[in-house]
């Protein structure tokens, strides 16, 4: 406990872990701001649409999670090195909060667009089978004896999850299905977004990019902490 606390110490110390949390802050009011008070309503689908702004975000970030997962998995594979299985680790733990507020989000979009809260939508679907990859591997990480096996079974869940994320990301491409497709492109385009949309789109993007950086970073680095106070405790075990 008292090496977690000296490195938490660290962090909120560091220029660095300041600068991207002010930055993430003020991202996401300014975002807050062009969403609710600059962005004109979707012709189509009305004030629901707003939601978009959140809901892709957080699509991205739970899709890129899975992928930084397993390569971060296959490293540990590769090297044995114990800093990529924790970093597989702290993502997972953010990539399910991210998935679960995926398929949160989309239901709040989809009652007043669709009538209905969930349909087996081919992008939906995926989507909550990539929500049950996180639920299995942070199982693992839970309930299977800690050490190399663990970190072995939870990577080849990964592995095979990240095969998940293409293929909700062009879902919409693959299959007819009802969830909406946005060109961020001209407006001519098929689909593509009111300059002000694109600015806010964009800007959103960016603002929860950043807070996911600060958030991962922090949490790594306290999973590291966690990492070498659980190996001086077995090198302790075995001296006593």
């Amino acid at each position: 406990m008292p090496v977690i606390i000296k490195q938490y110490s660290k962090l909120t110390a560091q220029p660095l872990n300041w600068l991207l949390f002010a930055l993430s802050l003020a991202l996401i009011i300014y975002t807050i701001y062009l969403v609710f008070l600059r962005v004109p309503t979707d012709a189509n689908l009305g004030i629901s649409q707003r939601i978009f702004y959140i809901h892709v975000p957080i699509a991205w970030l739970g899709m890129i999670s899975i992928v930084i997962v397993a390569i971060a998995s296959a490293m540990y594979l590769w090297t044995k090195d114990n800093k990529w299985d924790d970093l597989a680790y702290s993502t997972a733990e953010y990539g399910i909060m991210f998935a679960t507020l995926i398929i949160i989000t989309g239901a709040i979009w989809a009652k007043p667009v669709w009538g209905v809260w969930w349909t087996w939508d081919s992008k939906l679907t995926t989507t909550l089978i990539l929500w049950f990859i996180y639920v299995s591997y942070l199982i693992i990480r839970a309930y299977v004896p800690k050490g190399i096996q663990q970190a072995r079974y939870a990577a080849v869940i990964a592995l095979i999850g990240a095969i998940d994320a293409p293929i909700i990301y062009l879902a919409t491409e693959w299959w007819r299905t009802a969830h909406p497709h946005y060109v961020i492109g001209p407006l001519e385009e098929s689909g593509g977004l009111d300059p002000q949309m694109r600015t806010a789109f964009l800007v959103s993007m960016v603002a929860f990019t950043v807070l996911y950086i600060f958030l991962l970073s922090n949490r790594y680095k306290i999973r590291r902490s966690e990492t070498e106070l659980d190996e001086l405790y077995q090198e302790v075990s075995i001296i006593g």
